[in-house]
């Protein structure tokens, strides 16, 4: 079983929705987990929010957090998991925000430079992977294997508990 379909059939066991928001992957999140055919069942909603502006209209990324922080940190990619999540009245939210490259880095956040948030019934997790110089497409669907992986780590932790 794709690691995606084992995504969907976590998510259809305990009920719950999810909802993605992407940055430097696009959609391609979004879209890895639409080619599993009980997909309809766990997301309703996901934005690609490529503009600072659209992170903050749609959800709710605070512009002195983007100031503060910049907008490739673990600190927009909460905002960004827990934005989501709460806009589309999800169980759990992704935020991805990063370089894919082949420009846009810095010695700070060089091209590469990934960072997650994983919103999951209230708690937020951030995570930073640098992938490297690896192609913009290579960074994109990097990415999106690190999200589903990090997704059922998460999950299988919650397995046992209060699913409610």
């Amino acid at each position: 079983m794709r690691i995606e379909e084992q995504v969907v059939s976590q998510l259809m066991e305990k009920g719950w929705h999810i909802s993605f928001a992407e940055s430097c992957t696009g959609g391609l999140a979004a879209a890895s987990l639409v080619g599993v055919a009980d997909a309809s069942k766990v997301l309703d909603v996901s934005f690609v929010t490529y503009a600072n502006e659209a992170k903050m209209k749609y959800l709710g990324v605070k512009p002195q957090t983007i100031d503060t922080f910049g907008v490739v940190s673990e600190e927009v990619a909460h905002q960004m998991a827990e934005g989501v999540a709460k806009e589309a009245g999800s169980e759990v939210g992704v935020g991805i925000t990063g370089v894919a490259g082949p420009g846009g880095g810095t010695p700070a956040k060089p091209v590469g430079m990934v960072c997650f948030g994983f919103y999951i019934k209230g708690l937020v997790y951030t995570d930073t992977v640098q992938f490297g110089e690896i192609g913009r497409n290579a960074v994109r669907e990097q990415s999106v294997v690190y999200v589903y992986k990090r997704l059922l780590e998460f999950m299988s932790a919650q397995r046992g508990c209060n699913e409610g």
